[in-house]
């Protein structure tokens, strides 16, 4: 599932565009086609039509793991879930009936949402297992008011970053993951941060030092940093080319030596979720 980065990198797309896309800050919405009607989430697709079309896009912001254009009136969020991309195709062609259409995605017959700007500009939603979900609102806290902190928000200081932790007596893994704790990690960026702040996976957070909150919250900050150089990671969804993938020090590298120390890395389970760390370096601290 996109994370933090892929996110990012997807929002900066849609902003700036590419060499063979335009981007879409102060365009026109015109139309609005919604070719899969559980993608939408509210409000109901007749109010989307009536509402959407006539606005102009001001700008494009990330929270946690959603996307949120921001129209002189409403927000529009997506939440990209398992398998879902945005394309902006700058092609002329009706990409509802004209099967030469040349989207430029490889999963173009999985499109469930199209937004046509003006001049011909489409922005697409392509979400082959259908799980993605779509939004218009005005007021965005009103789907993304209960997340925790953003991991980059300079706001987030160590102290504070520690009394979260200690609050909890959950395990640091599936509390990390808990996007109203802290927004936009998930499997990925858990295990990378959690390699390079030599922790463990099934660490209780309460009992997580001033210290150990401080190597965490850089590591987190480092990934993540890392991650949006990279463009993401390309791993099991459809995405337009991240390469983090390359640089993993733990996730889905069972079998190979730890960077930090050369232990091979394990994989366990915890919280239901495929968890890859290393025995040696990454030990419970009571």
């Amino acid at each position: 599932m996109p994370e933090l980065p892929e996110v990012e990198t997807i929002a900066g797309y849609l902003r700036q565009g590419t060499a063979g896309s335009p981007g879409l800050i102060g365009r026109k919405a015109i139309k609005v086609h919604l070719l899969w009607s559980r993608s939408l989430e509210r409000p109901s697709e007749g109010e989307l039509q009536a509402r959407l079309p006539g606005q102009v896009l001001q700008s494009i912001t990330r929270r946690g793991k959603f996307l949120l254009l921001h129209f002189n009136l409403d927000t529009l969020l997506f939440h990209l879930r398992m398998s879902g991309d945005l394309v902006v195709d700058g092609n002329q062609a009706n990409l509802l009936t004209d099967p030469q259409s040349p989207i430029t995605h490889p999963q173009s017959s999985h499109i469930r949402f199209i937004l046509n700007f003006e001049d011909g500009i489409n922005l697409v939603f392509v979400d082959p297992r259908k799980f993605g979900r779509i939004w218009l609102v005005r007021d965005p806290g009103e789907v993304v008011g209960g997340l925790g902190p953003e991991p980059l928000d300079p706001d987030l200081t160590t102290g504070k970053f520690c009394q979260l932790l200690n609050a909890h007596r959950r395990l640091i893994k599936p509390l990390l993951l808990d996007q109203t704790f802290l927004a936009g990690l998930g499997n990925i960026y858990t295990d990378e941060s959690l390699n390079l702040a030599r922790l463990h996976p099934c660490q209780p957070a309460h009992l997580i030092s001033p210290a150990q909150a401080e190597v965490l919250l850089n590591a987190i900050r480092t990934i993540l940093r890392q991650a949006i150089n990279h463009r993401g990671a390309s791993i099991d969804w459809v995405y337009r080319g991240g390469n983090f993938q390359n640089h993993f020090r733990a996730y889905q590298r069972t079998g190979k030596p730890c960077l930090n120390c050369g232990s091979l890395i394990e994989r366990i389970v915890v919280g239901q979720r495929g968890t890859h760390y290393c025995p040696n370096c990454q030990v419970i601290v009571s």
